[in-house]
């Protein structure tokens, strides 16, 4: 395969700063909302994540690719990110099982990247100024051509992106003779989720965003399960009468990370952006419930706000983040709903949030 890196790249934040790399993956222009993730592994999970969608994605740690990419890795149809900076990104790879290198990997995927970024340096700036958009160029040098390519991008504040990664036919997993269905209300939800709801013997029906539940209904659902995905949850307003309509119908229902924030705002809660958002695999939150910690990941720019949530008499908090104190979990009173904003399906090394899956089917089954 032939080799990129030695073609000069550009990397153009919104606040003006410009940072000079090398290119990778695809030679073109990509733009998006910048953010980092401070995982040491899991880089083709994170890339095919739908939630990252519509945004550049900062990798934290110096390496990455370095143990290639195999399909059985992907959590989706495929690369979801719009961009991928990195301190070195990696050609090489070492693993046995691995099929691909990373610049194979992006050339396929027709993801554009940056390589030889002090991302460090980079990172402790969006930790201070907070997200933005950014472009990245390895065919564009004039900056002020970037520069108005970049002021054309909108703000992810108020952008609807979970039914443009929703699945647009619906489709069936596990065993149809199971005794337990689970709708999914699919904003970008993850394979590993799906997984975790089979293994554990649910026939499944997975359905586009913008469903109606008397739809949804049909399957004769014994529980809902609403997804995470990309995206402001606010102006989903399609999304929060569906779930009022399972509360007012006491379904159990199960979110998780968009759909904890669903879960909110259909309770009169509000959601708010979060400076720089939690992206990571190294995430510590407190189930108030048992006094038990989860080594928890994460990946949301959005937040439930708090005060919100302790003055709702119907809600109950569940865990909190043990770095911010944020929002991590709820569940709604004299209901059978409850919902967390982190990954239980995804596996940092333990497995410490796995019960979730379990709880949910012990509530199906009553």
């Amino acid at each position: 395969m032939p080799t990129t890196t030695s073609q000069p790249a550009i990397l153009m934040l919104q606040d003006g700063h410009v940072f000079a790399g090398k290119a990778f993956g695809k030679i073109g222009t990509t733009t998006g909302e910048i953010c980092f993730n401070t995982g040491m592994t899991g880089y083709q999970e994170v890339f095919t994540d739908p939630s990252y969608y519509g945004q550049i994605l900062i990798m934290n740690n110096v390496h990455i690719g370095n143990y290639g990419t195999k399909p059985e890795d992907v959590e989706s149809s495929g690369v979801k990110v719009k961009g991928v900076i990195g301190r070195n990104l990696e050609e090489k790879f070492s693993r046995f099982l691995a099929d691909k290198s990373l610049q194979e990997y992006f050339q396929e995927q027709n993801v554009v990247a940056i390589d030889g970024i002090d991302t460090r340096a980079l990172v402790a700036h969006i930790r201070t100024q907070g997200a933005m958009n950014c472009i990245i160029s390895s065919e564009i040098s004039d900056l002020a051509q970037l520069k108005i390519a970049l002021d054309q991008v909108p703000s992810m504040d108020g952008l609807e992106l979970a039914s443009t990664v929703s699945t647009t036919a619906p489709y069936f997993l596990g065993d149809e003779n199971s005794n337990i269905r689970v709708s999914v209300l699919d904003f970008g939800v993850k394979k590993n989720i799906l997984h975790c709801l089979v293994e554990r013997g649910a026939y499944v029906k997975v359905h586009n965003a913008k469903t109606s539940f008397e739809e949804l209904e049909k399957f004769e659902p014994h529980g809902y399960f609403i997804s995470n995905g990309p995206g402001d949850p606010a102006p989903m307003d399609y999304a929060v009468k569906t779930v009022q309509k399972i509360l007012a119908a006491d379904k159990p229902l199960f979110g998780i990370c968009l759909g904890h924030q669903l879960l909110a705002l259909a309770n009169g809660i509000s959601t708010f952006k979060m400076h720089h958002g939690h992206r990571g695999l190294n995430h510590p939150v407190k189930n108030i419930i048992s006094g038990k910690s989860e080594i928890t990941t994460q990946n949301h720019g959005f937040g439930v706000n708090p005060d919100s949530v302790r003055a709702n008499q119907n809600v109950e908090i569940t865990h909190l983040n043990l770095n911010d104190n944020s929002i991590e979990g709820i569940r709604i009173k004299n209901k059978k709903a409850f919902s967390v904003q982190y990954h239980p399906e995804a596996t940092p090394g333990p497995h410490d949030s796995r019960y979730l899956f379990d709880e949910f089917m012990a509530m199906m089954h009553h």
